[in-house]
């Protein structure tokens, strides 16, 4: 299906470390497989930024791009093969803005339908628009490497943050139990989610482990810092068992500490189907997980009170170029 050719407003980055270009463009007409998107909400994620900053070669996104890998909106059309979304539907994914893919701060989109699910209607579109990439970098590691589940012990480090509050609520809906570090001004909210707070500036992993799992070591440790943290959770892994995730192991480590427990490691790539065209569906699928646990009310995001439009999304980026971000940040496109 087809639909009526005009243009839209989007947003767009000519070079790397240079601010948004409103432009008037042509509004994008959905392919085989694909869904023509009006967008609602975009959620502006601290890689966005990195994109923008060109700070990002991983995320592969050649300039002038529009930017932007999350959203939530409403189904304008569909491509004659997609038979799971039809017009009016309320959908939302992590479906563009690296890769060469138009972003999501426009108008109008045109998406894989693989990448999208339907918005759950426990959640408003800012919230849906807060949720694709840090829930789906959260179930891969979680779900689809650690295989979580009930009666678990495991460690987020990091969770306050992005992936990090998503995950707490992830493995509890599991039926794991859940413990988490922050810093001392996490640890209402870190608490709020379910979890065991953990002080990492007060406490040393040694003393921890030996607290809350007898010195055996954690299930599941979840890394979402990267750096030392990731060397910390080597250490925190149950023996012989344990099993250590991280979406930001990146870095060089010395294995001999996870080696010396006879734990094992997984990395999370979460760019990956947009990147390289493998997993789409999956992506959708996870989505559709992530729906399902909003419904249930066992998944609530974190997002940042303050309202930004097109034309005043440079504002978003640069607070998270501040780190003063309270959430995740939102840009309202409609």
């Amino acid at each position: 299906m087809e639909t009526q050719h005009t243009t839209m407003q989007a947003l767009i980055i000519e070079a790397a470390n240079t601010n948004f270009k409103a432009i008037e463009t042509e509004r994008p007409v959905a392919g085989d497989g694909q869904v023509l998107v009006k967008i609602i909400a975009s959620g502006v994620n601290p890689l966005d930024n990195k994109i923008r900053l060109g700070a990002a070669a991983h995320a592969k996104q050649p300039l002038p791009a529009v930017l932007g890998m999350d959203l939530a909106g409403i189904v304008e059309a569909a491509g004659a093969d997609v038979t799971n979304f039809k017009p009016g539907d309320e959908v939302y994914g992590m479906a563009g803005g690296i890769g060469g893919l138009q972003g999501t701060l426009a108008q109008y989109g045109v998406f894989d339908a693989d990448l999208l699910a339907k918005k759950p209607a426990a959640l408003s579109m800012r919230q849906s628009a807060a949720l694709p990439l840090v829930f789906i970098t959260a179930w891969e590691g979680l779900v689809d490497r650690a295989k979580v589940a009930k009666g678990q012990k495991v460690l987020i480090q990091g969770g306050a943050g992005g992936v990090g509050h998503v995950a707490i609520q992830i493995a509890a809906s599991f039926g794991a139990e859940v413990f988490a570090t922050g810093s001392a001004k996490d640890k209402e909210y870190i608490e709020s989610l379910g979890a065991t707070f953990i002080d990492y500036r007060s406490t040393t992993v040694a003393e921890y482990v030996n607290q809350y799992t007898a010195g055996e070591g954690f299930d599941i440790v979840y890394d979402t810092v990267g750096g030392a943290t990731l060397d910390t959770s080597f250490a925190a892994a149950r023996f012989y068992t344990g099993h250590v995730v991280s979406c930001l192991g990146w870095g060089e480590h010395k294995l001999a500490p996870l080696s010396f427990r006879g734990a094992t490691y997984s990395g999370v790539f979460t760019l990956m189907p947009m990147i390289t065209g493998r997993g789409h569906k999956h992506h959708g699928e996870i989505m559709q997980e992530a729906s399902k646990l909003a419904e249930a009310g066992k998944l609530i995001p974190l997002v940042d009170s303050r309202s930004f439009t097109l034309e005043t999304a440079q504002q978003a980026h640069d607070i998270i170029n501040e780190g003063k971000a309270a959430g995740k940040l939102v840009v309202d496109v409609a």
